[in-house]
């Protein structure tokens, strides 16, 4: 009983330090919180129920609800592509001022597009490809001054474009394809980079050759010879070296995939010479042609700054790609150029490598080496039939080489760098199992002088170190609490918050789970059930090392160069002996206060209460 009130108030305390971090940044009642619970409700979420952790009475949508992400406290995106959503569109989602992106492709939603839409004036990304959305496209949308990505691809769409469209001025992309839409284009839409406005009743023209789509704003025909090509070229005069410069490029540069395709790479009007020595800068032809256009097929993961795709380089190199959605709102620019920096100056084997990046007045692109065996969290959770799944020597590695990773970035970087998100999903795997470290987004230098920085509290629910979740005070100490939660979730294969263990009376985190289990002797309950054998010993040591990381004062959890000592099992036993007699002490603390709470403090109950609290 002592034990799950114990949980039961600690997790309460969580909420309540989540929720103020929240009431800090923003004292006006949650509008957006309501807003999404209704957007939910018309979405109709109860085939998958995937949404289930939106609710109100848990914790701020910015920081725990699933496929969402949030800027200074606000909503700006929703990732809500293939999760079997029949319902309809919710006018309460205008509430969301700053929403930037709103991605709900390939589900089987059924509504005429809303005139609503187009009040979001922030809206930037809009995809709503692949679904039964009917009528005609709003003239109102024409007011989506900001709005660069337009793709409504595989729907029943009629009637014809309106022309207010063309007051958008800085559009991108725009796909309207397979649709049952009739009329002219627009000649502004040819002008879009990418288009594409096949599998419609629409009329391109008489003056193109090819109907309705192109990778860039000149559609070019397949057949065309090199005199053709240049005849045309000088017809158009201005245009002419730059259209000669791109057939020369590519009859050299092509390969079998894409030999009947020719593309005009025109640089972004914001591009600036950035250098960091070997790491090379692609053109943002490269990278469409490399995701084959970024197709959603290659889509291999994404989190809170934008999606990651599998790609294939020009000489067949496999590359992940991980383009940023929120490149525009606030720190957007400043934290891609911080992660080519992180990138460029710590190079050590288990850190993820920076290939290169792509910038361009609307795309900024880091280029990664292709993990082909994708993430710890994947391998632990996610695993498709047939596929390897992590066993305990493996684990075992992932244990210390993620340790001498985060050990580099604490001792030996200059500045040193604090991860600020260390989990299992950022811990990518290689062909042969190899660990790397991924994901610097939210990385921070510091500098050696410096004992910790306050920064806007990032990272996932579960992992964040309390002081951080409490006070915005970061340090390396904070990495340590995640490395520590990231060591249980090796051992256990769950993850760190698990709603479902309420329905068996359990505790919710992890952390607490774990303690209770391990108060108990009960060793074997613990570790996953997948793993078929183990050395417990082993098992016992590296639990031991996950107790020690997340204790509550970051000035008592050991810093990465001692974690790597005693993974060795170097000091080990010193620790952990002082671990269970601080354990002791605020175990019996608890149930005291607890006893008072609940009899009151004269009760003649509370010495034999304190005796069973002692029982181990």
């Amino acid at each position: 009983m002592h034990s799950s009130l114990k949980s039961s108030i600690n997790f309460l305390l969580l909420l309540f330090l989540s929720l103020s971090c929240v009431a800090s940044n923003n004292n006006k009642p949650d509008i957006e919180g309501e807003a999404l619970i209704e957007f939910r409700t018309a979405l109709n979420d109860s085939k998958y129920n995937r949404l289930a952790d939106w609710n109100y009475h848990f914790v701020s949508p910015c920081f725990s609800w699933s496929f969402v992400t949030c800027t200074n406290g606000n909503v700006v995106s929703l990732r809500l592509a293939s999760n079997g959503f029949s319902g309809t569109l919710s006018p309460s989602i205008t509430k969301l001022k700053f929403l930037v992106s709103l991605d709900l492709h390939d589900n089987n939603i059924s509504v005429a597009l809303p005139d609503y839409l187009g009040n979001m004036s922030h809206l930037q990304n809009l995809n709503l490809a692949n679904n039964n959305l009917n009528g005609s496209i709003p003239a109102s949308w024409g007011q989506l001054s900001n709005l660069k990505h337009l793709v409504l691809s595989g729907n029943r769409l009629s009637g014809s474009i309106p022309d207010s469209l063309v007051n958008i001025t800085g559009l991108m992309e725009v796909d309207l394809s397979s649709n049952d839409l009739t009329g002219r284009i627009p000649k502004e839409l040819l002008s879009t980079p990418v288009f594409n406005f096949t599998a419609t009743h629409l009329t391109c023209g008489n003056n193109f050759q090819q109907p309705c789509v192109s990778g860039s704003s000149i559609p070019v025909t397949k057949r065309k010879s090199k005199v053709q090509v240049v005849i045309t070229a000088a017809s158009i005069g201005a245009f002419s070296l730059l259209l000669i410069g791109a057939v020369f490029g590519y009859r050299f540069h092509r390969v079998h995939k894409y030999k009947h395709d020719v593309f005009f790479d025109v640089p972004g009007e914001d591009e600036r010479e950035i250098s960091f020595g070997q790491i090379k800068r692609f053109s943002l032809r490269e990278m469409l042609l490399a995701t084959d256009n970024f197709n959603e097929s290659n889509i291999i993961g994404q989190g809170g700054s934008g999606k990651v795709y599998k790609g294939v380089l020009m000489d067949n190199t496999k590359v992940a790609l991980k383009r940023l959605t929120d490149y525009n709102s606030p720190g957007g620019e400043a934290a891609f150029l911080r992660e080519i920096h992180l990138i460029s100056v710590a190079v050590h084997r288990n850190l993820l490598r920076l290939v290169g990046f792509c910038t361009t007045s609307t795309e900024k692109i880091l280029v990664y080496p292709f993990m082909q065996n994708l993430s710890v969290a994947y391998r632990l959770r996610e695993l498709k039939p047939g596929e390897k799944g992590l066993d305990w020597p493996t684990r075992k590695r992932i244990a210390f080489d993620s340790a001498h990773g985060l050990e580099y970035l604490h001792d030996h970087c200059n500045p040193k760098i604090i991860h600020r998100d260390m989990k299992a999903a950022n811990i990518l795997l290689n062909e042969d199992f190899e660990v790397v470290l991924g994901d610097f987004g939210l990385a921070k230098l510091v500098d050696t002088k410096v004992t910790h920085v306050t920064t806007q509290v990032r990272g996932t629910m579960g992992h964040i170190a309390p002081e951080y979740l409490s006070t915005g005070k970061t340090s390396e100490k904070t990495d340590v609490f995640g490395y520590g939660i990231t060591l249980l979730e090796l051992v256990t294969g769950q993850r760190a918050i698990d709603f479902s263990r309420l329905e068996e009376e359990e505790d919710v985190l992890l952390l607490d789970h774990i303690k209770k289990l391990l108060r108990e002797k009960r060793i074997g309950d613990i570790v996953d059930e997948k793993l078929k054998s183990y050395d417990a010993k082993e098992v016992e040591i590296i639990l031991q090392v996950a107790m020690l990381c997340t204790q509550g004062s970051p000035e008592d959890r050991p810093r990465m160069a001692e974690v790597v000592r005693m993974l060795q099992g170097v000091g080990l036993a010193e620790k952990w002996a002082e671990w269970e007699q601080l354990e002791d002490v605020k175990i019996q603390e608890f149930s005291t206060m607890s006893h008072n709470f609940i009899w009151g403090e004269d009760s003649t109950h509370d010495q034999e209460a304190i005796q069973l609290s002692q029982a181990r």
